[in-house]
């Protein structure tokens, strides 16, 4: 019997103008399928000239600058429906979605397909729901009272697994991916008799509990920084009166 860990498995990631979902945009995309663990991987990359500018503060995280964005990159319109239309056919095609800290790159995209296309992600995956493993909720649920950081390069440390390139959406979708294979095998005990879509929900009731805590952490500490529970995606801000 092959576990879910070591079957075919989908992974996005974007890289972007800032960490705002409202108001930032992407500048790159990438979508890494692979049909078995250690199988090639197919890796479809997306670059955007996003029509704003790139703030310095991001060109100095993913590398990409205003002027490489504006020679190379394609308007957002017709990129984020491409986007959109990829994710849904791994959806369709039983593919479970690996999106490292999926409220952000998620919701950033559902923003875009709204600015750009009048549409949302929700409309593309109508059909085709998704079934979506964050490696950032798996390990904080799995091994909760760990101290340290969960960002993908120290959850890529901890986990054994090769991170060449980081910021780059191609890479970081790919050690994302192998990222929750670790994760699978190390906690198979736990995990084995779950089912991806079964995972997807619990995963949405881990990420509340665990934004809860945060938020209380944050009061203790009096931080005024709100956390959303929602997860994969976040819901959209009511209409400015």
């Amino acid at each position: 019997m092959t576990h879910w860990y070591e079957g075919p498995l989908a992974a996005f990631d974007t890289e972007t103008t800032g960490v705002d979902v409202e108001g930032d945009r992407i500048v790159s995309a990438a979508l890494v399928v692979q049909d078995a663990a250690g199988g090639r991987m197919r890796v479809t990359r997306w670059l955007v000239n996003p029509g704003i500018p790139v703030p310095v503060e991001a060109t100095e995280i993913h590398g990409l600058t205003d002027d490489h964005l504006q020679r190379n990159g394609r308007w957002p319109a017709p990129v984020v429906e491409e986007i959109a239309r990829a994710l849904a056919e791994q959806c369709a095609a039983g593919r479970p979605l690996v999106v490292m800290n999926a409220p952000f790159d998620l919701t950033l995209l559902d923003r875009e397909l709204k600015r750009h296309r009048a549409s949302s992600l929700g409309l593309y995956l109508q059909n085709s729901p998704l079934c979506v493993l964050d490696p950032r909720v798996l390990d904080k649920q799995l091994d909760r009272y760990r101290k340290g950081r969960r960002t993908l390069t120290d959850l890529c440390e901890l986990y054994g697994v090769v991170l060449d390139g980081a910021h780059d959406a191609a890479a970081d979708a790919a050690a994302s991916l192998e990222l929750v294979r670790a994760v699978g095998r190390r906690f198979s005990s736990r995990l084995d008799r779950l089912t991806p879509p079964e995972l997807h929900t619990l995963q949405a009731v881990w990420h509340a509990a665990q934004a809860r805590g945060l938020q209380a952490w944050f009061a203790k500490n009096g931080t005024a920084e709100a956390v959303d529970p929602a997860w994969p995606l976040r819901p959209e801000l009511p209409a400015a009166a």
